[in-house]
This record gives structure tokens, sequence and C-alpha cells, in this order.
């Protein structure tokens, strides 16, 4: 796909179909949206309604006609689809209209390349990219060629170019894998060493551009990089954060959601959102001046039902934050639903933040409780059970005994009883 910097004027066209339960101006909305989120210039946005979508071209003679028109009209380089386009759609498009043309998987998978900062972070993105390219091979990927040098002497004699194309692509599928579980296994040894200091883990999710990273920051007092725009941050990050008792827990950033995740990034960003299956507690964060906020709840709810966390809305370890409060005036931030998993927040001004780690702070200590215990000073094996299993927070010597006081989960006291009995 060309580069985005080479692209100065685009047209985003939003497909409905009769039949979609959908917001379509939402919809439209949100795809020009992601479109600036990479600088392109959206010069012409609109909706093109379709009683059907045909399998060839996707629309119909007519539609193609009046896109056609537009496209000379307003002297575009770019035309993005806002929905899925087959292989054979997007090439009969492009010959239809001369021109270069794009689905909402592949503006998606650009945006992402662009964002990743990472090691891990660009190579899923890399992995996606060639996972979706891998069913397309519409064009030719002399690039490819030039990378491995000389690939084209490599097929022998009768190989076709789709045939090379696809092999080139899996041989780097392969390469970037191997690659990614050597990262993967890199971070199990980082999260087997939190264990051993087990501090809670807080994921914050939500959709792209509700402030999560804005929140992230001001809890945190860190600096990471939060702006107005769509997929502003890719990578996850982890900082250190201290709750009114005291209690210390780890706050995850994640990537955003959005409607209609490609499945390729799904799959490739699993890893990255491990973090989020693994935590103890899962905060929502929704932009309570967005009137779309509600179906954007139910995006990420969906996505994270298909990660494994299925009912996660019902669970006493789920909260949702209505950011952006100090855009809505005292009548509507009163109409924002107070349920008891529910905060309301101004992330820019700190409004509603002690509330919401008290929130927090209470939904542990339901989880956790603080004990004591005496143990001997040469009981090493004792010892090493309860730095691995729990949070020590004071360890005291007198004569022969050493007093342990430490946090641990409600539901591992009675593993400590079993391993006390055994040994």
């Amino acid at each position: 796909m060309s580069s985005a910097k080479h692209i100065t004027r685009v047209a985003v066209i939003y497909p409905f179909v009769n039949d979609m339960e959908i917001d379509s101006v939402a919809r439209l909305s949100e795809t020009v949206g992601l479109a600036a989120a990479i600088s392109l210039d959206v010069v012409w946005s609109g909706v093109f309604k379709l009683r059907e979508v045909k399998a060839g071209t996707f629309f119909g003679k007519g539609n193609i006609d009046k896109i056609n028109a537009l496209v000379r009209e307003h002297e575009i380089d770019l035309l993005v689809i806002d929905g899925d386009l087959s292989p054979i759609q997007q090439r009969n498009l492009e010959k239809h209209l001369n021109i270069k043309i794009i689905d909402r998987t592949a503006l998606i998978l650009e945006i992402f390349g662009e964002r990743a900062q990472t090691k891990e972070g660009a190579l899923q993105v890399e992995l996606a990219h060639l996972t979706y390219q891998r069913s397309r091979l519409v064009r030719s990927w002399t690039h490819l060629e030039r990378q491995r040098g000389g690939a084209g002497f490599l097929g022998g004699p009768g190989e076709t170019q789709i045939e090379l194309d696809r092999r080139i692509i899996d041989e780097k599928i392969v390469k970037i894998k191997k690659a990614l579980e050597k990262i993967k296994q890199t971070r199990g040894l980082q999260r087997r060493a939190r264990q051993k200091v087990p501090y809670p883990i807080v994921a914050l999710v939500g959709y792209t551009n509700t402030g999560k990273s804005t929140l992230f920051n001001y809890l945190t007092k860190a600096n990471v990089f939060a702006k107005d725009l769509l997929f502003a941050t890719l990578d996850t990050t982890m900082r250190k954060l201290c709750l009114p008792s005291g209690h210390e827990v780890i706050l995850s950033d994640t990537v955003g959601f959005i409607s209609d995740l490609p499945h390729e990034l799904i799959m490739a960003f699993r890893a990255t959102l491990e973090e989020v299956l693994e935590a103890d507690i899962v905060v929502q964060v929704l932009d309570a001046a967005n009137v779309d906020n509600k179906s954007q709840r139910q995006d990420v709810l969906e996505v994270l039902h298909n990660l494994g966390l299925e009912q996660i809305e019902h669970q006493e370890s789920y909260i949702e934050v209505y950011n952006k409060i100090d855009l809505l005036n005292n009548s509507q931030i009163k109409n924002i639903k107070t349920a008891s998993n529910t905060v309301a927040v101004s992330a820019l001004e700190g409004t509603g933040c002690n509330e919401l780690l008290q929130r927090i702070d209470n939904i542990l200590r339901k989880e956790y409780v603080i004990t004591e215990i005496d143990v001997d000073a040469s009981d090493g094996k004792t010892i090493a059970w309860l730095h691995k299993n729990a949070e020590v927070l004071e360890s005291v010597l007198n004569d022969d005994k050493l007093h342990l006081r430490f946090r641990i989960k409600e539901d591992d006291i009675g593993k400590l009883q079993k391993f006390l009995k055994s040994s």
C-alpha cells in the first residue's frame, strides 16, 4: 500500500445496506477520524445506501458511476471504503475507477503500522498486515522481492508470480511468529517476576480516544503520550499505583478498541491484551461526552468476550469510568448512571479520580486480607512460599523466630494452611 505521506486528497464512503442496525453518521464520522489519525486529507465523505452488496464490485453500476463522478470532481487520490472488501471486489473497483482503494481493515492496519513503537508492536502489526495481504495478492510484491535479494530466482521454472509472492509472505510470517514467540517467553519471565511480588493488576480498557492515557497519566503521574487522536498509543504501558489504603497495584494502559476491529489485529494483539486477561480489576473508560458511548461500550465488551472474559460486565472486579465530564453541564453529569460499578471523572481536571481509586481499593479489600504469622528463621521453604504467593509487608526477626505480616488473597489462605500442614 502506498505511504499515507504521498496521498493528499481522500474520499471516505460508508456503504449502508438497508437492513443494517447502525448509526451511519456516527460510523462515517469515526472512519473520517481514523483517516485523519494518519494525516490523510479527507476532502469528501458520505454515506451510500445499498439494496445489496454485489459479489464482484460491492457497489452496483449506478453507484459506481456516482463514485466515479465525485472522484473526478474532487480530484481524489485515495478512496476509503468503510467496509470489508474481498480481493476481487477491491481489484474490480480499482479497475472501474482507476484509483487506489482500501477498505476499513487496511486503513486500521496502516494506522497501527505508523503508531507501533516497541519491537513487539511493530512485529504484531507486520504479522497482521501480511496475513491480510496474503489473501489478496492483487498487485506486485516487488518490494518484498528486493528485501530478500533475488527471490525471483528461487521459485524455479514454471512458478507463477502469485505462488512466488505467497511463498515470500509465508516465509516472512514464519519468521515474525518465531520472533514474537521469543518476546512472549520474555514477557512470561517478567510476569513471573512480578508474581513474586504479587501486586494486583488493574487494566484500563476502552474505545480509542476516550482519554485512557490521560487518566493513566493523572493517576500514576506518568508521561504517556496522550492526544485527542484515534489510536494515539498502541503499546501497553504499566506503572505502579498507590491506593488510599497504601495498597500498591500495577496500572496497565492498553491499546484502544474500535468497532469492527479487524480479526487479524485481534489475533495479532492477543499477546498485548494478555495483561487484560490476567488483570484483577478491569476498568472500562468511556467518553461521557460522546453520544455514541453506549455502542462503543458494547464494542469493547464484545472484544473482551471474544478474548475469553465472558460476562465481565457482571463481575465485581469490573468498573465503568465515564470520562470527560468537564465537557458536560451539571444536569448532564447528574444523568450519568450512578450504579455501584460506575464512576464519573475528568481525567483532565482530576475530578472523581479519588473516588475511582477508592472503588478499586474497596474491591481489592474484599479479595485480599492482611494477616501475620511467626515462622522459624531457618524455615526457608515457608518464607519462600509467602514471598512468592503473598505481598510481605513487614518482616521482623525475634531471636530464632521471624514475624511476617503480609497481604494475601482470601482464596489463597486455604492454600497456605494446606502448605503449612504438609511442611
